[in-house]
C-alpha cells in the first residue's frame, strides 16, 4: 500500500496529491457482522478513508486482562476495510472523548487515588504503555509503512481542550514509536489558539475539529501552522443528545454545502460522524458543565448513516456533492438499508423483584460507611445499599453528601422515591416509634462517567448518607453489574411493576430475524437484555429517546429471551417490536 506524507500544504499518497475523504465509524459501536455494510455504504458515498477511536477500557475491562474479541476485534475491522479498498485513520487515544464512559478510560484508574491523568505522571503513563504494547502490536503489521492500509495516527485526542503537558504528548508518541508505529503522526484540536498551542507539538502535522464556519476555522489553523496541509479532523455534521434534551438534526444541503465548500479549497477532512452507532450496555458518557447531563443511548448524531445504518438524506446531497467536487459520476449504488420488521408485543409474562434478586446475582459488601463503586472493584451498573434502622427516631430527612448517579430509595420493600445528581431529590422521611425498626434500600445506578473536562474524575455510587447531620453507619453493599442474570429465579406475573424488578418474556421469530426497535412505553428507567446482550439504558420520562435499536445479528431464528430491568416502575408489563426508531 501506498505510504502518506505531507510536503507543504498537500497530503501524498504514494507521490502522488491526495486529499482525505473520511468518515468516522467506530467498530465498538457496531455490530460485527454490520462491519461490512456500514464500510461497505462509506466507499459508495464516495469516502477514500474510515476513522476510528480504539476503547482502552472495552479491550482492558480488567487490569492487566485484554479483549480483542468479537465486536472488538480491531484488526478484523481494519481488514475488513482493506478489502473494501479503504484507507483507515486510527485514534488510540488513551483518552477519547468521544461521548464514550470516562472518554474511554478505563474505570479501574480510578482506585490509584494519587494518580493524575493524562500528563507526565509515571503511574499513569505506566498503565498507557502496557495497554500501548498490547494495541500496538496488532495495529503495526497494519501501518502504510507495512504494506497495510493504516496512513495516519493521532497522538491523544484533543488535549488542548483539558492540558498542555508537552512532555506528556511527546512521551505518547515516543511510546508509538518504540512499539514500531512509524506512520504520518499527528494531533486535533479546536480551532482556538490556546487550544492549538496546549493541544500540539511543532514536529507533528496539526488538524482542527469545528463543524461550522470553515473558512474562519482554517485561517486560525493556518496562522497558527502554515506551510501544512488543511484538514479538518472531526467535521460535526450533527451532534449527541442528552437525557431531558431536545434530539439534534441538522439541513442535509447546509452540512453537504459546507463540505463542499471545505474540498473546494484543497483541505481534507473527516466526517463526525459517517456512522454513529450505539453505546450498547453501560458505555454511554456524560458531560458536566453547570450541572451532570449523562448521553443516552443512541448515538444517531444525525450522521450520513443513521443509528441503524440506513442512508439519510444527508449521505445523498454529499455523494452528490463528491461527484460535483470529482467532475464524474460514482459507480451506481449496490448498498441497501436492512429490512426492519415490526414483530409487536410482547408480553413479559415472569417477574423478579430486586429483593428476591440479590442473593441470587451478588454477594453482599459490609461496610461500616457505604463506599463508591470502584472501591470495590465494580465499575459498571447499579449498586444497591442496604440497611437497618432501629427507633425511636425523629423526623429527619434523609441526605447524601454525593449521589453518583440516580439512587431509588426504598423502605421496607416499598418505594419512596429517588434522588438523581444535580437535578431531582425527594423529601424521604423515616420516623420510627420505640422498638420499630425498617429496612431501608437504596439502589444507585452509574449513569455514565464524565468524558469531557475538568469532572471527569467521576466515581460512582453514594457517599455520606445521613438523617439531618447524623450520618448513618451499618451497610450492606450488593454489586449489580448485571453481567450474568442466569441464576435469577422468576415467577408467573404481569401487570403492574411497583418496586425494581426483572421481568422476562420471549419474541418467538419464524425464519431469518430482522432489525427491529423496542418500545418500552409505561415503563419509566431501566435497561434492555436479549439473549443476553444487553442493549443499554432507557429513560422515558425524559426522553428524547423512546426507542432501542435492536440488531438483527442479536436475534435468532425461534425463541429471544428478553429481560427488562425497571428500577422504579411500570403502568404494564408489556414491551413493543417496531419498525421505525423515535428519537
Amino acid at each position: 500500500m501506498p505510504i502518506l506524507t505531507y510536503k507543504g500544504d498537500k497530503f501524498y499518497l504514494g507521490g502522488e496529491e491526495y486529499t482525505i475523504i473520511s468518515g468516522a465509524m467506530h467498530y465498538f459501536r457496531i455490530p460485527r457482522q454490520y462491519w461490512h455494510d456500514r464500510l461497505l455504504k462509506l466507499k459508495e458515498c464516495g469516502f477514500n478513508t474510515v476513522e476510528t477511536y480504539t476503547c482502552w477500557n472495552l479491550h482492558e475491562p480488567r487490569e492487566g486482562v485484554f479483549d480483542f474479541s468479537g465486536m472488538l476485534d480491531l484488526e478484523a475491522y481494519i481488514d475488513t476495510a482493506k478489502e473494501l479498498g479503504l484507507n483507515v485513520i486510527l485514534r488510540p487515544g488513551p483518552y477519547i472523548c468521544a461521548e464514550w464512559e470516562f472518554g474511554g478510560l478505563p474505570a479501574w484508574l480510578l482506585n490509584y487515588k494519587d494518580m493524575h491523568i493524562r500528563c507526565n505522571d509515571a503511574v499513569f503513563l505506566s498503565k498507557v504503555e502496557r495497554y500501548y504494547k498490547e494495541l500496538l502490536g496488532r495495529i503495526v503489521p497494519r501501518l502504510c509503512t507495512n504494506g497495510g492500509n493504516v496512513i495516519m495516527m493521532q497522538i491523544e485526542n484533543e488535549y488542548g481542550s483539558f492540558g498542555n503537558d508537552h512532555e506528556y504528548m511527546r512521551r505518547i508518541a515516543d511510546i508509538y514509536k518504540e512499539n514500531g508505529v512509524d506512520c504520518l503522526l499527528f494531533t486535533s484540536d479546536g480551532p482556538t489558539y490556546f487550544m492549538l498551542c496546549g493541544g500540539t507539538l511543532p514536529e507533528y502535522l496539526c488538524v482542527a475539529n469545528f463543524g461550522s464556519k470553515p473558512r474562519e476555522n482554517f485561517k486560525v489553523l493556518e496562522d497558527f501552522r502554515p506551510n501544512q496541509p488543511k484538514m479538518c479532523g472531526e467535521y460535526w455534521c450533527g451532534w449527541f443528545d442528552h437525557w431531558y434534551d431536545k434530539h439534534h438534526v441538522r439541513d442535509a444541503k447546509e452540512l453537504a454545502g459546507l463540505f463542499k465548500d471545505m474540498v473546494d479549497s484543497g483541505a481534507s477532512l473527516n466526517f463526525y460522524m459517517f456512522h454513529g452507532g450505539t453505546n450498547f450496555g453501560f458505555m454511554n458518557g456524560a458531560n458536566y458543565y453547570d450541572k451532570f447531563e449523562p448521553t443516552v443511548t443512541s448515538y444517531d448524531y444525525n450522521a450520513l448513516l443513521s443509528e441503524a445504518g440506513d442512508l439519510t438524506p444527508a449521505y445523498y446531497e454529499v455523494r452528490k456533492m463528491i461527484e460535483k467536487w470529482r467532475g464524474s459520476p460514482l459507480e451506481p449504488l449496490t448498498v441497501k438499508n436492512t429490512e426492519k420488521k415490526a414483530y409487536g408485543k410482547v408480553e413479559l409474562t415472569e417477574r423478579c423483584d430486586i429483593f428476591k434478586a440479590l442473593d441470587l446475582i451478588s454477594k453482599p459488601i459490609h461496610t461500616p460507611d457505604p463506599k463508591f463503586m470502584e472501591d470495590v472493584g465494580q465499575y459498571y451498573g447499579f449498586t444497591m445499599y442496604s440497611t437497618e434502622l432501629e427507633g425511636p427516631r425523629e423526623d429527619w430527612e434523609l441526605n447524601f453528601d454525593a449521589v453518583h448517579d440516580r439512587a431509588v430509595i426504598f423502605v421496607n420493600h416499598e418505594y419512596k422515591g429517588y434522588v438523581e445528581r444535580t437535578r431531582h431529590k425527594d423529601n424521604v422521611r423515616i420516623p420510627l416509634k420505640k422498638g420499630e425498626k425498617a429496612k431501608l434500600d437504596i439502589l444507585c445506578e452509574n449513569m455514565g462517567r464524565v468524558n469531557y473536562g475538568n469532572k471527569i474524575m467521576d466515581r460512582k455510587g453514594l457517599k455520606g448518607i445521613r438523617f439531618g447531620l447524623q450520618y448513618h453507619f451499618g451497610w450492606d453493599m450488593y454489586p449489580l453489574p448485571m453481567t450474568d442474570l442466569s441464576s435469577l429465579e422468576f415467577e408467573e406475573s404481569r401487570g403492574k411493576v411497583n418496586i425494581a424488578s426483572f421481568l422476562r418474556g420471549y419474541l418467538d421469530i419464524d425464519g431469518e430475524p430482522c432489525d427491529t426497535f423496542i418500545k418500552l412505553d409505561g415503563f419509566c428507567k431501566g435497561i434492555v437484555i436479549i439473549n443476553g446482550f444487553n442493549l443499554g439504558r432507557y429513560y422515558n420520562p425524559a426522553g428524547p429517546q423512546k426507542t432501542l435499536y435492536v440488531p438483527a445479528p442479536i436475534l435468532k431464528n425461534g425463541k429471544n429471551e428478553i429481560i427488562v430491568f425497571e428500577t422504579d416502575s411500570s403502568s404494564r408489563s408489556c414491551v413493543t417490536f417496531t419498525d421505525k426508531p423515535k428519537l
